[in-house]
């Protein structure tokens, strides 16, 4: 399902996605038309702009909240122009936490890496945007004082939501490395550990809103 107002966009949201082999049920430009279209295709994820009509403030985010408060399984995809702190913990903070993304729009002229973040959420993961990362961490950096520089870079790839061998091929480490730094950043930040990649982030971004 995909929710944007400018046509063109829209369009080539839905040409990106069926040339990768998916299928787009429904492609809508407003907040309204978007809830109805969930209720009647009910989609594996949904992938909406932030400001929408009738208002172009939230409206995007605001329907996004409100359709995982209803169906907390939904998988959801915000795209916006800037990073908005507020509407990102708003995202993360809504259904149960998995499948969840928030990407600035200039990722989607990354093809491969924005089919990529889709496919991650529908999958039940995460796809934090590293502006968003950076800047959340930013905001909370008496605590994160605790962790060593290569501590901070291995939790922003984290917070993106990369898998060990991910962050280990990023990194140009072994996993073994990357495991040993992961487990030293949940004891610094009084994080329990987690059993899947996605739970663990969520456990981390929550830290990192405070």
């Amino acid at each position: 399902m995909v929710a944007e107002d400018a046509a063109l966009l829209r369009a080539g949201l839905v040409g990106m996605l069926e040339r990768f082999g998916h299928t787009v049920l429904a492609a809508v430009g407003d907040a309204p038309s978007l809830l109805a279209a969930v209720a009647e295709h009910d989609p594996d994820i949904v992938v909406t702009d932030v400001r929408m009509p009738p208002g172009f403030t939230d409206e995007g985010l605001r329907a996004a909240v409100a359709l995982r408060s209803e169906r907390p399984t939904l998988a959801v995809l915000v795209l916006s122009q800037v990073v908005g702190q507020t509407f990102a913990a708003e995202l993360l903070d809504s259904g149960r936490g998995a499948g969840v993304g928030y990407l600035l729009k200039d990722r989607v002229g990354e093809v491969t890496e924005f089919v990529d973040a889709v496919e991650r959420v529908a999958a039940g993961g995460t796809a934090i945007d590293p502006e968003v990362v950076r800047q959340l961490l930013g905001h909370h950096r008496a605590p994160l004082q605790r962790l060593t520089a290569r501590e901070r870079e291995v939790l922003a790839l984290m917070a993106e939501g990369r898998s060990n061998a991910a962050i280990a091929a990023r990194m140009s480490v072994g996993e073994a490395a990357v495991a040993k730094h992961i487990g030293n950043i949940l004891a610094k930040l009084d994080l329990p550990p987690a059993d899947t990649d996605h739970r663990r982030v969520l456990a981390v971004l929550a830290y990192l809103r405070g």
